[in-house]
């Protein structure tokens, strides 16, 4: 995700939602495609560009036809661009008024604004241009009162028979305006139809506050103006008239005006109160659009956070089958490992304990002095185990275990990749095994189990206390299952399964540990230990006559015999042990048995540690890894994402003006 560090502005917090939400919806979300589509219309239609903040006050003049709306509007930008005099309804587009540093700070600014329209604002080339049928024309005036934005409306009353030429045109105008000066006159002033279809547009995309405007006689006293103007805003607005109705003004006839040789004088009814152009800029703006627009905005914001709730809990389900995939890769990589020799290393950590000991050990061992009655014992033992006849495993080839490694690594990887390519993962394990507990809990957070969020149902008698734990695949993961079902699996299993070499081999770093280990276990033995040096017999002796196996588990399986070995658990799995079966070895001393254990465990913890480490890195290499990768990015994204749309609607609701 990009820099945390953002604007706190309601604009940039409005930005980030309108930016975030499609993406956690299209990710996370894909049955809320509709809402999430319907959201984003919203924001560019009805939030952004409304809540711009370099967005001036949208001032829209409209009226019947001859009621001075274009004279007015001359008027008030300083300058006489728009046509005036002549037949009604010869304007046929909008014309906007606007200061030049309004467009400089923001040049896209009004293509926002008309963008859910469908049309792009031209700049203005001439007057008789707006006598055709066009997208809306601009025109930067540094006349123009900074901080309006003045729009000209055609006559919406020109035709006949309900059919009316420039109306589509004028419901743009209500719709991107802030609020509205309506102009009337004697002979329209009670004109239902003109009042009504203004109504039914500010009742369908939200009531505009306006000024109202008579162009009367100069005979008419102010008792008049106002007894006609009450008429027209109780027509607008009904009762919510008088709060609505933001103030009232006059222009008288004037033949020169009419003539187009000086503007008009904009007289408010009332002396004391201030001029149509101050009035227009002492309006908090802000304010002013967010009363307008609050219950768009509310819907949005509610949008937003029912989308983001909704992919918080897509995200714990994400997490949850992340979690069932890397126990389910720990489980098969325990399967690859199920029978292993143990000889290999134990004959190697011999060499090391052999050529760390010291110098007089190395020359007495020459000599044969070395050799006493302990040892003589350990022959004998070992002697009885080789003439047993329960031992055959024990004595078994080496080069059998290379060919079971083989038989395991395939019906590991065959196992891992069937439950890739399938529509739910399973995980089945011991009740209380913690990757179980775990991922239980969190199909509770989900609101239990549910089949499209997962399941867990108690195993048969055959594994008392045992459950099966099934995650659907997440939807975000859809495209990476498509791509591993297509891969060759007969050939890649075939590749995985040539490199058994690399679980064989003794790498530099269980080296390492095998030298650390007979350090820390020479520090531990006694003078007497030391002098005998037992343990160099029972080293070379052991992996040369037995050959020590182990069979890889969770938990504590019950009968299993042997040194039980706690490993490194692969994702978590802490409860991970080894039973390591060694041969009887009656006739040795038990304190001898014992030391032979505990040295043996650290042995065997430094080998399968890192074969565990490479089974899973070769697991992952070859078929989880794009899974895995895929979905801990997804679920890291998602999260941040997440946060931030948390942040910008907390902000977004704190940004309300005080009025």
């Amino acid at each position: 995700m990009a820099d945390t560090e953002h604007d706190d502005s309601l604009d940039a917090a409005l930005h980030r939602l309108r930016s975030q939400v499609p993406v956690l919806a299209e990710r996370l979300l894909p049955e809320q495609a509709e809402e999430a589509a319907r959201f984003v219309s919203v924001m560019d239609g009805k939030v952004l560009p409304r809540f711009h903040p370099e967005l001036p006050l949208v001032v829209a003049v409209c009226g019947g036809g001859s009621s001075g709306k274009s004279t007015l509007f001359n008027a008030v930008v300083g300058k006489a661009v728009s046509p005036t005099g002549g037949r009604a309804g010869m304007n046929r587009r909008l014309l906007l008024g606007i200061h030049p540093r309004h467009l400089r700070r923001s040049p896209d600014m009004l293509e926002n604004l008309f963008a859910p329209f469908g049309v792009v604002p031209e700049d203005f080339s001439s007057s008789e241009a707006l006598t055709d049928t066009g997208p809306p024309t601009r025109i930067a005036l540094e006349s123009v009162p900074e901080g309006l934005m003045v729009v000209d409306t055609p006559d919406f009353d020109t035709g006949a028979a309900g059919a009316y030429t420039n109306r589509t045109v004028a419901e743009q105008a209500l719709d991107v305006a802030d609020v509205l000066v309506y102009t009337f006159t004697n002979a329209n002033y009670n004109n239902r139809d003109n009042t009504d279809f203004v109504a039914r547009m500010l009742t369908g995309i939200g009531r505009r506050k306006c000024f109202l405007v008579y162009r009367v006689y100069p005979s008419f006293r102010a008792e008049e103006v106002d007894e006609h103007a009450a008429v027209v805003a109780r027509n607008l607005y009904g009762d919510a008239a008088r709060e609505m109705v933001l103030g009232v003004f006059r222009v008288d006839e004037d033949n020169a005006v009419a003539a187009g040789r000086k503007p008009p004088a904009i007289q408010p009814v009332h002396e004391g109160r201030p001029g149509l152009v101050q009035a227009l800029q002492e309006i908090d703006a802000p304010a002013l659009r967010w009363e307008l627009h609050r219950s768009v905005l509310s819907d949005a914001l509610a949008s937003a956070r029912m989308l983001s709730d909704h992919a918080e809990r897509s995200c714990d389900w994400l997490a949850l089958y992340l979690d069932a995939l890397r126990t389910l890769q720990s489980q098969c990589a325990q399967e690859a490992l199920r029978h292993f020799p143990m000889d290999r290393v134990v004959r190697r950590f011999a060499e090391i304990w052999m050529n760390t000991d010291p110098v007089h050990i190395r020359f007495m061992r020459k000599t044969g002095t070395v050799i006493e009655w302990p040892l003589k014992q350990v022959f004998g033992a070992v002697r009885k185990i080789a003439s047993g006849s329960d031992n055959r495993e024990a004595l078994a080839d080496p080069e059998s275990y290379t060919e079971k490694l083989g038989a395991d690594l395939i019906a590991a990887l065959n196992r891992l990749h069937t439950q890739l390519i399938s529509p739910a993962l399973s995980v089945t394990a011991p009740g209380d095994d913690p990757a179980v507990r775990r991922m239980k809990e969190a199909l509770q957070r989900l609101g239990g189990p549910a089949p499209e969020k997962g399941s867990v149902m108690v195993r048969d008698q055959d594994h008392p206390g045992w459950v099966e734990v099934q995650v659907p695949l997440h939807p975000s993961l859809v495209e990476r299952q498509e791509a591993l079902r297509r891969r060759e699996w007969a050939s890649l299993l075939a590749d995985v399964v040539s490199r058994k070499g690399e679980i064989l081999s003794i790498s530099e770093g269980v080296e390492r540990e095998l030298l650390a280990v007979a350090e820390r276990f020479r520090k531990r033995m006694g003078t007497w230990d030391k002098l005998r040096q037992s343990f160099s017999a029972f080293l070379n002796v052991l992996p040369a006559t037995a050959a020590v196996t182990y069979v890889l588990s969770t938990g504590d399986p019950i009968g299993a015999t042997g040194i039980k070995v706690k490993l490194t658990g692969l994702f978590g799995l802490n409860d991970l042990y080894a039973l390591i079966a060694i041969p009887a070895t009656s006739g040795v001393k038990k304190a001898d048995q014992a030391q032979l254990e505990r040295l043996l465990g650290p042995i065997a913890k430094a080998w399968l540690d890192d074969k565990l480490r490479t089974v899973r890195d070769l697991f992952e290499t070859e078929v989880t890894g794009p899974v895995l990768a895929e979905a801990g990015h997804n679920l890291e994204d998602s999260r941040l994402r997440i946060d931030d749309v948390r942040r910008c609607l907390e902000l977004a609701a704190a940004r309300e003006p005080v009025r």
